[in-house]
């Protein structure tokens, strides 16, 4: 057996596989987020222990043979957040979180020195890692002067898990420290943080072992005291590994809470002028790009809790057959934009909206704006020198036929629809287990499943969504300068 721990925002999963990667069972628990000043995300880390252990006393209680059998663990997790402790390994302040934008004038200062542009390939985004540590050092001072190690969420688990501190590349490569194309600390970037590379983590790719399960944790859940604990990678990378998505080429979109355009790439590509993140994979000598999004589902959840209609009901009310765009459009910009983009301040609207503007006109409007927010994503990675041919839909919002085929016809590509199965982050982390701890090829565990069905462009609205899409792309200049 084989156990994937993913941390995420919203709670901790622990997933059992066997050796042929079937599901055996699995185990949840919930977090909250703390939001003390407007712009601010934090948890505690303890938080993330206890939801560990309630996921895993779940697992034991419902599968206690399979979990001892387990013979590899892997990691998976939020990426970006800022984990910050002293040096007998206590935690000083609450995590600041990969939604914060705190940092957001620390950020900019730093993407204005070029040599982390260069270096990292990314656009210093106030979510990333680096900046906070420069807030904490301009606003918490006292605190920073204790700093003796930074983790990333998973690898705070990894820590406990262990007592190691170690991570990986792919979760690395989000903190604004790491010389992406090197795979490794640039001392310069720490250096322009104050930090050196003494507070870091140790390096190891996400298929290598990176610490065992301690003695003490072993005993408590009835597993054998050792077991490898796989380098694992960030909540994207993994899901990537999960989906088989990692070869050039292979792509997936995800309709979370967030948005994600996945492409993997055999070589290193960034473009960062296009607010594409271009990050390592959790397989060696592989890279990804994404284009991220910042309010998918989160939009029409919104949407679903101004009507007073759950999202389900909002989208039957469109049917199955995808409508031409109404001349109604939504900036998807609830807490800001990533790609392509960098704007944290801007914020969402409706444009063109009239007396017949329905409930459904609203909701229709929702999901085209998300679709073509996917688009501006498409064209920012071929701006970074990727071209699809079609990409895999994940996440919650894949439940809508309507909004995949509102997808696939703003992409003008197939959008393929997994067979049943939970092939996310957790998947993909005890995927990494089963690597690490049996040394077996990444490429032949790392599959993508059967595809159930395949959404196709729809044809005669390739026009009707190509006008509106230039529609929307002309709103994000107005809204800002209306605004600004």
């Amino acid at each position: 057996m084989y156990l994937g721990l993913d941390l995420g925002t919203s709670g901790v999963k622990a997933l059992l596989i066997d050796a042929g990667q079937s599901i055996i069972g699995s185990g949840h628990a919930s977090l909250d987020v703390s939001r003390p000043h407007p712009g601010w995300s934090e948890q505690n880390p303890a938080d993330w222990i206890r939801a560990c252990e309630e996921a895993i006393a779940e697992l034991k209680g419902s599968h206690p043979e399979q979990l001892a059998a387990v013979k590899g663990i892997g990691l998976s997790g939020q990426m970006h957040g800022a984990t910050l402790l002293d040096a007998g390994d206590q935690v000083l302040r609450p995590c600041i979180l990969w939604n914060d934008t705190r940092s957001h004038a620390e950020a900019a200062k730093l993407d204005a020195d070029p040599r982390f542009r260069k270096l990292t390939g990314n656009i210093v985004f106030p979510g990333f890692t680096a900046p906070k540590l420069v807030w904490v050092k301009n606003n918490e001072p006292d605190i920073f002067a204790k700093v003796a190690k930074v983790l990333l969420p998973k690898d705070f688990l990894r820590l406990w898990l262990s007592g190691e501190h170690i991570s990986e590349m792919s979760d690395s490569a989000g903190t604004s420290w790491l010389d992406v194309g090197k795979r490794d600390w640039s001392n310069d970037l720490l250096s322009a943080t104050s930090l050196d590379e003494g507070q870091m983590p140790s390096l190891v790719e996400g298929t290598e072992k990176a610490g065992a399960l301690r003695s003490e944790l072993a005993s408590k859940w009835g597993m054998q005291a050792g077991i490898p604990i796989a380098g694992g990678a960030g909540d994207n990378a993994a899901s990537a590994c999960g989906m088989g998505t990692v070869a050039a080429g292979q792509a997936f979109v995800s309709l979370g809470t967030s948005g994600v355009l996945f492409a993997a790439n055999a070589s290193y590509l960034p473009n960062p002028e296009s607010a594409v993140h271009t990050f390592c994979h959790a397989l060696p000598d592989t890279w990804h790009q994404m284009g991220v999004i910042l309010s998918a589902t989160d939009s029409l959840n919104w949407l679903s809790e101004i009507s007073g209609k759950g999202a389900g009901e909002l989208t039957a009310e469109l049917g199955d057959t995808l409508k031409a765009p109404t001349g109604v459009s939504f900036l998807p910009y609830l807490s800001g934009e990533r790609t392509p983009h960098n704007d944290s301040a801007i914020r969402g609207s409706f444009t063109g909206l009239a007396h017949e503007s329905s409930r459904a006109v609203l909701t229709q409007a929702v999901l085209e704006g998300v679709a073509f927010a996917f688009r501006d994503g498409l064209e920012a990675l071929a701006k970074a020198g990727t071209t699809l041919t079609r990409a895999t839909a994940i996440g919650g919002g894949s439940r809508s036929h309507y909004w995949l085929k509102a997808i696939a016809t703003a992409l003008g590509l197939p959008v393929d629809i997994p067979a049943d199965g939970d092939f996310g982050a957790a998947f993909g982390a005890a995927r990494l287990g089963l690597i690490a701890a049996t040394g077996a090829d990444p490429l032949r565990v790392c599959t993508a499943p059967a595809t159930d069905a395949t959404i196709e462009p729809v044809a005669a609205l390739s026009d009707a969504y190509a006008d509106a899409y230039q529609r929307y792309r002309l709103l994000y200049p107005a809204i800002k300068a209306a605004t600004a």
